[in-house]
C-alpha cells in the first residue's frame, strides 16, 4: 500500500470517528428511545455506525463498480434491496436486545426499523457516489496525462519545423553579407552559430526570460547589421525580473516576421521597424510594428513561424495570453502579452 492509499484510509477512519464522537458523545442526541443520559445511545450508533459504513464501502467498493458500472443494474438493485433490508433487520434486532437491557419500550421496534432503513439507503447512496467521484477523479488524470503526452508531442514536432524555418532565414542573411562585407560576413555567421546552439541545445524547455531576451537581442542585431540603412530600426528590451521563465522561441516568428516583410521603400526612413518588449509584474508584452509593400505584401500574417506559434501559445498559455495582429494602409502590427 503506497502513502497515499494510506492517507486516504486515515481520512477515511478519522471521518468516521469524527462522527461517532459527534453524534454519541458531544450533542447529546436523543434517539430511537436511546439516551445520552442512560448510556445507551452510545452503544446503538456504534453499531449503527458500523452498518452504514458496510454499507457505504459495499457499494463502493463492491456493488456500483462490479454491476452498476458493467451494466448489471437491475443485480445491482435487486442485490443492493437484499443487502439494505437485511442490514436493517439485524441491526433492529440489536436495537431489540438493546432496548431489553435498558428497559426502553419495545414499541420503538417499529420506528427503529423505518429510521435504520432511511438511514441505510442514505449511506448507501453516498457509497454509490463517492465512487463515481472516484471514477471522475481518476479518469480526468488520465485524460490530463493523455493531454500532456499530446502537448509534448505537438511541440516537438512544431519546434522541428521552426529550427529549419530560423536556420532559412538565418542563412539567407549570412548570403546578403558575402561580397558586400566578408568580415562582417564571418562575424554575423559566428554570432549565428551562436544563436543556433542556443536553438539546439538550450530551449528544450522552459528558460530564463533573461537568456530568451539575449537571444532575440543578437539576432536583431544581426539584421540591423544585414539591412544597414535600408531601415529605420528602433528596439527596447528590458525586463522587471529576469528570472522568470518563459517557453523558448515564442517570440522569434514575429520578429523574424517584420523584417522578412519589412517594406523595400526608395526612401529608407519609410521602411520601419520597431520592437518593444517588456516584462512588468509577472506580465510580458510583445510589440512589433513594421512598415511593409501592400502590393507585395497582402497576406503577411500568415507563414510557418506564425502558424507555428499560435499552436505553441494555445497549447502552453490557453488562458494567460492574448495575441493581436492586424494590419493598416501602412503598418503590420502585432501585439502579444503572456502572464508568465
Amino acid at each position: 500500500m503506497n502513502t497515499s492509499k494510506i492517507a486516504l484510509v486515515a481520512v477515511h477512519v478519522f471521518i468516521w470517528l469524527l462522527n461517532y464522537w459527534f453524534i454519541a458523545i458531544v450533542s447529546q442526541f436523543n434517539w430511537n428511545g436511546f439516551t445520552y443520559d442512560s448510556g445507551s445511545l452510545a452503544y446503538a450508533y456504534a453499531y449503527g455506525l458500523f452498518f452504514n459504513a458496510v454499507l457505504f464501502y459495499v457499494q463502493a467498493l463492491w456493488l456500483a463498480p462490479k454491476m452498476y458500472i458493467r451494466n448489471k443494474k437491475l443485480k445491482f438493485y435487486l442485490i443492493s434491496t437484499v443487502i439494505i433490508t437485511t442490514i436493517s433487520l439485524i441491526e433492529t434486532y440489536f436495537d431489540y436486545i438493546l432496548y431489553n437491557i435498558y428497559s426502553i419500550n419495545t414499541e420503538e421496534v417499529l420506528g427503529s426499523f423505518i429510521t435504520n432503513t432511511i438511514f441505510h439507503v442514505l449511506y448507501s447512496v453516498a457509497g454509490f457516489y463517492y465512487l463515481f467521484k472516484l471514477e471522475h477523479k481518476k479518469s480526468e488524470k488520465v485524460k490530463q496525462k493523455l493531454l500532456e503526452e499530446t502537448y509534448k508531442t505537438e511541440l516537438k514536432y512544431l519546434k522541428a519545423q521552426l529550427n529549419p524555418h530560423f536556420l532559412f532565414n538565418g542563412i539567407n542573411s549570412v548570403y546578403h553579407l558575402i561580397g558586400k562585407d566578408d568580415a562582417l560576413a564571418k562575424e554575423t555567421l559566428l554570432q549565428f552559430s551562436g544563436l543556433l546552439r542556443y536553438q539546439l541545445y538550450e530551449s528544450n524547455t522552459h528558460i530564463l526570460l533573461e537568456k530568451e531576451l539575449d537571444y532575440l537581442l543578437k539576432y536583431i542585431k544581426i539584421e540591423e547589421t544585414r539591412r544597414g540603412s535600408d531601415i529605420r530600426l528602433d528596439y527596447d528590451i528590458n525586463s522587471e525580473n529576469p528570472t522568470m521563465k518563459l517557453a523558448p522561441l515564442l517570440l522569434i516568428p514575429f520578429i523574424e516576421n517584420a523584417f522578412k516583410h519589412c517594406s523595400n521603400h526608395i526612401d529608407s526612413s519609410a521602411n520601419i521597424i520597431k520592437i518593444k518588449i517588456e516584462e512588468a509584474g509577472g506580465k510580458l508584452h510583445l510589440n512589433v510594428t513594421n512598415s511593409y509593400d501592400k502590393l507585395i505584401n497582402e497576406n503577411i500574417a500568415g507563414g510557418i513561424g506564425l502558424t507555428n506559434v499560435r499552436k505553441r501559445l494555445s497549447l502552453l498559455y490557453p488562458d494567460q495570453h492574448d495575441l493581436n495582429i492586424k494590419k493598416d494602409n501602412v503598418n503590420h502590427i502585432v501585439n502579444l502579452s503572456i502572464d508568465l
